[in-house]
This record gives structure tokens, sequence and C-alpha cells, in this order.
């Protein structure tokens, strides 16, 4: 898992290098200061030896200039590092999320996708600066010190080692506490990006139904989750900082009672005890930071394991080995399909699916809510795989197909239309990223949406906002229509993507569709019976499978759930937009 992530290190390894050197440098310089400010009392302030007082003074600050270069330069290539490193690892996992098939992406939430590229990418940042600096540092630091103040006096400086054995103890309890509610808490975020994104993306409707105190209400217990379990980590934490004050002061106490003893019997000198004072302090902030470099090591945990996932998860649809990278025509069969989201579900979504549907045709696909509509036509640009059974187009399995030739000959406008931030053109570009502008008209014109574009101000360059938000419902569908068309597919699904334009102009699309388009085929789901009575052929679908086919005239004799669809929808007069 840790091996996966620090292959994102990439071009930073020299950066990763450099940083605890520069460590390890500044820990060398810091720990001569000491021993050298010893040699300045013992043997310059003592002796009133004024040469040897500004000789050594000299070089000691030298040397503090060089421990200051070697900080800063650890700080440098350790942010340079670091940054570098999380950027790394949000392009490998956005990539890899571009690679999901929707069965991928339904395994994770958008939410926690979102929280796995912001909050646990910097915690593991955060982690992984501490580990180059901090935990390089911090031992050596203590190790150098422990040496030097057993060269100087092994008994004074067992006191130092006895309190480090016991605070690490210490640490250890403490941290293996922690660990455990820091692993319950990343998940939480989760559930806290998903209320805000939820609220955000559906403001409207929460402040049509007068609902934002509830919302309110489910974002503070949300919020309220990381706030008790963070409480409880860092009262195990913050317990760390009383202790480690009063081992230090109880060093500081104990050595400096004994040693002023030794001082008087002329077994240690002033300047030796001032040394030993200092490495009292190097040794125990040394293991202050081994603590905070465990604690962060302790929180990234959860973050690593769940970027792990991200970075690990394969895309189950994949390119063939020498795929096809032509389709034909836009003829499509169905032979024994069987499809079920879940592959260990008992009930498959879609069973014993047969179908034959010639190039250029024009399909309507009717059946009531959950009878797998939507699913029949995801499987054609493989946005899932069959579980049993074939599907061809252009007379070739779909799986034999690069993934890129075969969707973007099969162009799809889904039920949920989306437009993004950019001004209209940039918006239809999405079909077609090298249409001209009289190509991108002329998409609109054939979706009906020249009309609207026209009477804004700013004309095809008018600034779509975020989600389309600016646009109404209707205006928003034929946009994606247009969109797709500019794609110039072989075969085009329209997935209820005219339910909120008006019958006539409805009847429009599909006449352009017709005159225009002779070669395409065209799928159109629809829960009008206006909006595909006039289709080559209909598909009726009920519970999954495959109820009826025929025209308009043939199902009102032969199939009964057509017959009372269209009986419904015509018995009160037609549709409520079309004149009776």
């Amino acid at each position: 898992m840790v091996k996966r992530l620090l292959k994102e290190v990439k071009e930073y390894k020299t950066a990763s290098i450099l940083t605890p050197i520069c460590m390890i440098l500044e820990v060398v310089f810091e720990t001569l200061i000491p021993f050298l400010m010893a040699s300045i009392i013992d043997k310059g302030i003592n002796n009133s030896d004024m040469d040897h007082v500004i000789k050594i003074g000299g070089l000691m600050f030298l040397v503090a200039i060089l421990s200051l270069l070697t900080g800063i330069g650890g700080g440098a290539f350790g942010a340079r590092a670091s940054t570098g490193f999380a950027k790394n690892l949000r392009e490998a996992m956005y990539n890899n999320i571009q690679t999901f098939s929707f069965k991928n992406i339904d395994k994770f939430s958008t939410a926690g996708l979102v929280t796995r590229l912001t909050t646990d990418v910097s915690n593991v940042q955060n982690a992984y600066q501490m580990i180059l600096r901090m935990a390089m540092r911090a031992p050596f630091s203590m190790i150098c010190a422990l040496v030097m103040a057993f060269y100087i006096n092994a008994r004074i400086a067992s006191i130092y080692l006895i309190a480090v054995l016991v605070l690490a103890v210490f640490m250890v309890f403490l941290i293996r506490r922690a660990t455990a509610t820091f692993k319950q808490a990343f998940p939480k975020y989760d559930a806290l990006n998903e209320s805000v994104q939820e609220n955000v993306s559906a403001i409207r409707v929460v402040k049509a139904y007068v609902r934002e105190q509830e919302e309110i209400g489910k974002f503070k217990t949300a919020s309220e989750n990381i706030y008790r379990i963070f409480k409880k980590a860092e009262y195990n934490i913050i317990v760390s900082g009383p202790i480690m004050t009063a081992t230090v002061y109880t060093c500081i106490i104990l050595i400096s009672w004994i040693g002023a003893k030794m001082i008087v019997s002329d077994l240690l000198t002033t300047g030796e005890l001032a040394s030993l004072l200092a490495y009292c302090m190097n040794i125990l902030m040394s293991m202050m930071m081994l603590s905070i470099v465990f604690v962060m090591i302790t929180m990234s945990t959860a973050s690593i394991e769940r970027i792990a996932e991200v970075l690990n998860e394969e895309a189950d649809i994949v390119n063939p080995d020498d795929p096809v990278m032509e389709v034909m025509d836009g003829s499509i069969e169905f032979s024994d399909v069987a499809f079920s989201y879940n592959k260990n579900g008992n009930e498959p979504v879609l069973k014993d699916v047969d179908l034959s549907i010639k190039a250029g045709e024009t399909i309507g696909i009717m059946g009531g809510t959950g009878s797998s509509k939507t699913s029949l036509v995801n499987l054609i640009s493989r946005l899932y795989d069959v579980n049993a059974g074939s599907i061809k187009v252009g007379g070739i399995d779909v799986r034999k197909y690069d993934l890129e030739v075969l969707r973007n000959s099969v162009s799809v406008v889904l039920q949920n239309n989306v437009l993004f931030s950019g001004t209209i053109y940039e918006n239809l570009r999405w079909g077609n990223k090298d249409a001209t502008d009289e190509q991108c008209k002329e998409a609109c014109r054939l979706a009906c949406a020249d009309d609207f574009i026209e009477s804004f101000p700013d004309g095809y360059n008018t600034m779509i906002t975020q989600g389309g938000t600016n646009v109404s419902g209707g205006q928003k569908q034929r946009l994606c229509i247009a969109r797709a068309l500019l794609k110039n597919p072989k075969v085009l699904i329209l997935d209820d993507s005219t339910s909120a334009v008006d019958t006539a102009t409805d009847a429009r699309i599909r006449k352009a569709f017709r005159e225009y388009m002779p070669e395409t085929t065209k799928l159109i789901i629809a829960q009008r019976v206006s909006s595909v009575m006039d289709a080559d052929r209909i598909i009726i679908m009920e519970e999954g499978r495959v109820d009826g086919v025929g025209t308009h005239e043939q199902l009102l004799e032969t199939n009964e759930i057509y017959r009372e669809i269209y009986e419904t929808q015509t018995s009160g007069g037609g549709d409520f937009d079309q004149p009776s």
C-alpha cells in the first residue's frame, strides 16, 4: 500500500533525498554548539583567555550559520517534495478515476472521491513532510545528544536514558489509543462532504420546500460527529504535553542538583554542566518531535488506505488486445443478453434480451419505471458490460472495439443532462473539440436550440454557469442533444432527453433527425407516446424483459402495456401542451 503511493514521488525523489540529508547536517551542527560553548566557558572565560573565546566564538558562529542554512535547505526541499508528492497523488487518482466504468464509479460515492482527493491527500502530504524532516531529525538529534552527553559524563547521561525509556513507553500507549480513534474520523468526512454537496447542488429544491433548517441540522450532525471523534483523539495526544514538560523539568532539577555536587567535588566543570543541560533540552525536544511525527502518521494511515483503494482500483471495462478501430454502421444486435449491476446478485436487471435493429432505424423504447430501459441502452456503448450473451454494433461485439472509437460512434444523451462552466460554444465542443462555429450552429438548429441561443445578448458566447443553472430544463436538454449531434454518431441514444420540451418542439427535433440523419440509428427512450409513435418500431420493456416490439399500430393491437399507456395519455385529450 505505502509502496504504491511512493511510486508517485517520481520527479521529487532528489528533493526527498536532500531533505533528510539537510536535516541530519543541521543536527550535527546543532550538537556541536553546546560542546563549543563548554569550551568557551571552561577554557576561555574561567582562564580569562580572550583569544580562545574569540577563536571558539567565531567557530561557534560559523557552525550556527551552517545549521541555519541546512535547516532552511531542509525546509525548502521538504516543502517541494511533499507538495509535489501530493500533486502527483491527486493527478494519479484523478487519472485513474477517468478510466473507471460506471460500475467502478458506483463503488465510490462522489463525496468520498472528493474527500480522498482533498482532505486525505493533504493528510498524507503533511505526514510525508514530517517523515522527511522530523522523523530523520528527531531520532538523529536524540542519538547525537545522548552520545555527547555520555562522552561528557556517563553518570548524568543515564538520567536522560531513563527519561527517554519512560517517555517512549508512555507515548506508545497514547498513540495506540489515538490511532483507533483517528481511523474512525476520516470516513465521517465523506458524510460531511456529501451533506454539503447535496445541499449546494439542490439549493433551489431546498429553498422551494423550505428545508433549510433540516439541512442545517443534517450538516450540524455530520460536523459534530467529526468534532467528537477528533476531540477524543486530541485528548489522548494532549496529555503528552504536560508529561513532557514535567519530565524536562525533572531532568533539569536532577542534573542541576547532581551536577552542582560534582562541580564542588571537581568531578565536573561548569561548562560541561551547561552542555549537559543543553543536551537535556535537545533529547526531550526530540522526543516531543517524534511524538508529533507518530501522531501525523497515525492520522494519515486511514488516508493512505483510502487513497490506495482508488489508485489500486482497476477499471472493469478496458480495451481489448488489438481492438477494432472503426464502427461500420449503426446496426445493433442483442443476443441472449443478461445483465446485473451486482454480478453476485440473484436477480438480473435484464433477462433474455434478443433484439435486432437495422442501421438508420428510429426505435422508440417505452416501459414502466424500473423496467430497465436505461440499463438496456447503457450496454450499447459499454458503460456497463453484459453478464451473459453479447451485443453487436456494426456486426462486431462491442467488447472488441476500442472504447474511444465505440463511444465516439455511439452518442448518448443521458437522463441527467449536465452542462459545464463555460460558453455555449465550449459546451457544444465537448461533442467535437474541432467543430467550427457553423457546425455548432447547425447542430443547434437540428436540436431546435438555435432560437433561444440567438435571443441571448451574447448568443453562442453566452456563459453557462456550473450545472447549467442559468438555462431552463428544456434549453439544457436541447443543448445536450446538439452536443451529442456534433459527434456525428452512428448510433444516437436519447434517454428521456426531450421530457422538458413541449410536444411541438419534440416533433421538430424528431423531424430534423429523420431528414438530416437518415443513416444514424436513433434510440429514443420516452414516457410520452407522442415522442415515439412515428418511430419505425417501438420496444416495450417490462421487468427487464422485452414485452413487445412493433409499430404504433401493431402494438395497439397486440400489446396490453402499450395500449394502456396510450389510452391513459390520450383519454384526457392529449398532452398538456398539445392542442386537443
